[in-house]
C-alpha cells in the first residue's frame, strides 16, 4: 500500500497540542492536493471548455484515442476526496464548469475532461467532516468555465446548503486559529475567486489565498520559484499556497504521450521536490499550505504535517 493511503491522519488537526491550535492557521503547515478532484474523469462527455479550440477539435475528430491520452495528462490525483481527507489533505484546489451542451445549471469539476458533479464532491467532504468535527478544510474555487451569473448563484447557494453553519465567515486571517474555528464549530473556509461572491459573508476572496504558479517542467526552477515566492509572501492578510508541482508543456505531452503525467513527469522528479518540502519550516515567513500531485506516491501529507513539530520545539525553546 502506498505510504499516503490510510487514515492515520484523519484527525491530525484535532490532535495538535494547544500551543499550535492557538497559533494563526496561516503559520501552520497544511498539506493540499493540486487539481484535487481529478481522480475520476468522464471519457464519454465532450472535452471541457477549459481546453484550447484545437484540442477540442482534435478530440472530436479522434474521440477515443484523444481522450485516452487526455486522461493520462488530466489526472493529477488517484485518491477520492474521502481518501485524501483520511490521508491528511486539508486544502483542495477546485476548477469548475457547466456543460455548455447540457440544459440546466449543473456544475462539474473540470481539468481537460469533466469530472464528478460538484454537489456530489461537496457532500462527500461534508460527510467526512461530520465524522471528524475538529478537522478544517480550505476549498479553493479558483477557475470557472462556461459559467454565467446564474451558475455562480447556483454554486454559492449549493455551498451554503451543503455546509451550512460549518462555513467560516470572511474575516481577518490573523484571527483564524484552530481554537477559534472549533469554538464556533466552523470547519470549512471557501475561497471564491469571482466577483459574484463579493457580497457573500461566508465566501472568502481569492486574494486572501495567493497560490503563485511556477509553470515549469524543471524541478530546480520550481524550487527556485518556491523559495522566491516564500520570501515575497505577504506578512499580513492572507494564507499562502506553495504549489510544489511541475506543469507539462505541449512538447512535454508530445514526448511522453503514452506515459502520461505521473509516469513521465511526476515520479522521476518527486525525490527532488520532496527534499525541498522536508527542508521547510512553517511559521512567520515560512510555508503554510503545500500542494502536490498524486499525494499518495510519497509520505507527502505526513511529512508536511510533521513540519509543525518544528514550531512546537521553537515555542518550547522560547518558553524556557
Amino acid at each position: 500500500m502506498p505510504a499516503g493511503i490510510g487514515n492515520a491522519n484523519a484527525d491530525w488537526m484535532g490532535s495538535l497540542p494547544t500551543k499550535l491550535s492557538s497559533m494563526p492557521l496561516k503559520h501552520l503547515a497544511v498539506p493540499g492536493s493540486h487539481d484535487s478532484f481529478t481522480y475520476w474523469v468522464d471519457v464519454h462527455a465532450p472535452v471541457g471548455p477549459d481546453q484550447k479550440t484545437y484540442v477540442q477539435y482534435l478530440a472530436s475528430m479522434f474521440s477515443v484515442l484523444a481522450k485516452k491520452v487526455m486522461v493520462k495528462w488530466s489526472m493529477t490525483q488517484n485518491l477520492s476526496f474521502m481518501e485524501q481527507l483520511d490521508a491528511g489533505i486539508r486544502y483542495f484546489d477546485l476548477r469548475v464548469s457547466s456543460k455548455p451542451s447540457e440544459p440546466g445549471k449543473e456544475i462539474y469539476f473540470i481539468h481537460g475532461l469533466f469530472g464528478h458533479k460538484v454537489r456530489d464532491g461537496l457532500r462527500e467532504i461534508n460527510f467526512c467532516l461530520g465524522r471528524h468535527r475538529k478537522e478544517v478544510v480550505f476549498l479553493d474555487f479558483n477557475h470557472y468555465y462556461a459559467m454565467k451569473a446564474e451558475h455562480h448563484h447556483y454554486l454559492i447557494l449549493m455551498l451554503q446548503e451543503v455546509f451550512g453553519r460549518k462555513l467560516c465567515n470572511n474575516c481577518s486571517v490573523e484571527s483564524i486559529t484552530l481554537d477559534y474555528l472549533w469554538e464556533n464549530n466552523y470547519q470549512v473556509i471557501v475561497f471564491y475567486h469571482h466577483p459574484s461572491a463579493n457580497d457573500t459573508p461566508n465566501m472568502w476572496p481569492g486574494n486572501k489565498i495567493p497560490a503563485p504558479w511556477a509553470n515549469t517542467t524543471e524541478p530546480y526552477k520550481l524550487i527556485q520559484f518556491l523559495e522566491t515566492t516564500l520570501e515575497e509572501r505577504n506578512k499580513q492578510g492572507s494564507f499562502h499556497v506553495s504549489q510544489a508541482i511541475l506543469t507539462p508543456r505541449p512538447n512535454t505531452v508530445a514526448k511522453g504521450l503514452v506515459w502520461g503525467l505521473r509516469n513521465y513527469l511526476v515520479e522521476r522528479n518527486l525525490p527532488t521536490i520532496m527534499s525541498w518540502v522536508e527542508a521547510q519550516r512553517p511559521g512567520v515567513g515560512g510555508v503554510n499550505i503545500i500542494t502536490s500531485d498524486f499525494v499518495e506516491l510519497t509520505d507527502f501529507a505526513n511529512i508536511v504535517i510533521k513540519l509543525n513539530n518544528l514550531l512546537l520545539c521553537e515555542r518550547d525553546g522560547r518558553s524556557r
